[in-house]
């Protein structure tokens, strides 16, 4: 599992290792490990020709001893340096006995568009606020440049402990960062900003502190993922309950159930108003309309998707004493209070839109401060909160970190993809997963059969749920 933490937990390991290390060890650790990283990316460093934009403080320390090692094998490394006065030292004695130049930011404009590689030692993980107005002119030439770019831990104008980005900030191909992921590398919008990320091993010990986000890989996933015993029947494995569809969007049920038939639990019950169109397309779903509160057994719910104006059956779910999801519809049908009142786990899916209006909020607000949106949301409902968008986040009701989900792809923003997701979470929840790791398998595999489906070509929701059965093999190896 991947975790981030915050940049006060990051620093406070990296002075404990400083006070065991020679002076400016650990320094050199995180240039080497840039600099192989650099060298990676440029192919051939022996006549390339690299800039290092240099802010003051350590930050630009890591890029003039990288960009020292560079000239060493050959490169013909420019440093700009936008603070001279605090520039750091030694690490700018090192790259000028390398053979490394230095310019003013006046100077910088010709060596930047002819660059191979610029890498980006303007601000460090304590920087705030977006770039000031010379680093802001010359992130402009770097972006007209085709020189690849590479941040160093973290890109310049971008938030390490919220992922917001308020103000400019400069866009890297590849981001290296050391120690430990700072929460702003997996969240949107800064995510979009960093590129690829590498970390970089320096010797931190595992921080006491708990982490402020956690990202499952395939062997976590397959950790959770409900299989079924030599002694399993369809109850046993867990019943789900789909509640959602109206005679305007029956396609919603449709589109639910195919996502809770791939989700491990044994048996999907229907009830609503398109049960016809559910059965036509899935035999296998036990369909009724008495009614959620006598539909038979079912150990979770998952409610709203498609339900029009339905309040009531809304307000029936929500009085089950099982889990329940909520979603589309039914996020703005359900009575906070009502939420805040269940003892029974509650996992609501919300996109930035739905979460903007359960907040009292600009759409805008959300998206750019999605981590603060999705805990203040699992605060007030009382709730666990997937938050919906290119990277997933799910929060839990106690605190505690945050889930990140980056599988997707930009193509499952398509009508019914949300309502497939529903379906499988809530398929998890009745096979007896919590709510939080419902909601964060649920994303990954969703995620992963959304990519499988595209394959780089538009793609429909019922297409991510066939694919579901292939992700899920995938994780499990």
């Amino acid at each position: 599992m991947r975790t981030a933490y915050s940049v006060e937990t990051v620093r406070a390991a990296e002075r404990v290792l400083m006070a065991r290390l020679p002076e400016g060890a650990l320094m050199q650790r995180a240039a080497a490990g840039l600099a192989a990283a650099c060298a990676e990316l440029l192919g051939r460093v022996y006549g390339s020709r690299v800039v290092l934009l240099v802010g003051s403080g350590d930050n630009g320390g890591d890029a003039l001893y990288a960009g020292a090692r560079l000239a060493r094998r050959g490169a013909g490394v420019t440093a700009v340096l936008l603070s001279p006065e605090r520039a750091h030292g030694a690490g700018l004695a090192a790259l000028r006995r390398a053979g490394g130049t230095v310019t003013a930011p006046d100077g910088a404009e010709e060596p930047i568009l002819r660059a191979d590689l610029v890498v980006d030692g303007i601000v460090g993980i304590g920087g705030k606020g977006g770039l000031r107005p010379d680093a802001e002119r010359l992130a402009g030439v770097v972006a007209r440049s085709r020189a690849a770019v590479v941040a160093v831990d973290l890109p310049s104008g971008v938030d390490a402990d919220t992922g917001e980005v308020r103000a400019p900030a400069l866009r890297a191909d590849l981001t290296v960062t050391f120690g430990a992921y700072k929460p702003g590398l997996l969240i949107d919008p800064a995510r979009e900003y960093a590129g690829v990320v590498r970390l970089v091993d320096i010797g931190l010990a595992p921080p006491p502190a708990d982490a402020e986000l956690e990202a499952l890989q395939h062997a976590d996933v397959a950790r959770l993922l409900p299989l079924p015993s030599a002694e399993s029947d369809k109850y046993r494995r867990g019943v789900v309950g789909i509640a959602a569809g109206s005679a305007r969007y029956p396609g919603a049920a449709v589109l639910a159930v195919s996502g809770a038939l791939r989700g491990g639990a044994g048996a999907v019950r229907y009830v609503g108003p398109a049960g016809e169109a559910v059965l036509a397309r899935f035999p296998e779903t036990l369909v009724s309309d008495a009614g959620p509160a006598k539909a038979g057994r079912v150990q979770a719910w998952v409610v709203g998707p498609g339900a029009g104006d339905d309040a009531a059956t809304v307000a029936e779910v929500l009085a089950a004493d099982v889990p329940v999801l909520l979603d589309a519809d039914g996020l703005r049908l359900a009575e906070r209070d009502a939420v805040r009142r269940r003892t029974a786990p509650t996992l609501m899916t919300p996109h930035a839109g739905e979460a903007a209006a359960l907040l009292g909020v600009r759409r805008e607000e959300v998206e750019e401060a999605r981590l603060a949106a999705v805990r203040e949301l699992a605060a007030v409902y009382r709730a666990t909160v997937l938050l919906k968008g290119s990277t997933t986040l799910v929060a839990g009701t106690g605190g505690g970190p945050v889930r990140v989900n980056a599988t997707g792809t930009p193509w499952l923003a398509t009508a019914g993809s949300g309502d497939v997701l529903s379906g499988l979470a809530g398929s998890l929840l009745a096979a007896g997963l919590g709510a939080v790791d419902a909601g964060s398998v649920a994303a990954y595999l969703h995620g992963l059969a959304g990519r499988f489906a595209a394959d780089g070509a538009p793609m429909g929701a019922h297409d991510v749920a066939s694919r579901i059965p292939e992700a899920w093999r995938g994780v499990m190896g």
